[in-house]
């Protein structure tokens, strides 16, 4: 059986990822350089960003043109390899 038939998602779609790590003035910058590897046309006006209660920690969502199932496995590989990424989902 195809993995590729299995998945819920119908390709292309608009696909959100949330992407947690440590406050830094350059965080959303850096996940959108490594989603563009991926996807050339991500948006960063359209990033929502979440910092935590303590201000610590920054959650953003991201959302992708997904093309593939393999798209989005590489994106989730290379977010969560990188070292400013605590959390991917």
């Amino acid at each position: 059986m195809n993995p590729e038939n299995e998945s819920l998602l119908e390709f292309p779609c608009d696909f959100p990822i949330k992407v947690m790590g440590k406050s830094h003035p350059e965080f959303a910058e850096t996940i959108v350089s490594v989603v563009r590897h991926f996807d050339s046309e991500v948006d960063p006006e359209r990033i929502e960003t979440r910092p935590s209660s303590g201000g610590t920690y920054t959650g953003l969502t991201v959302t992708v043109r997904a093309t593939s199932r393999a798209q989005l496995d590489d994106i989730y590989r290379a977010l969560t390899g990188h070292p400013m990424v605590k959390v991917v989902l």
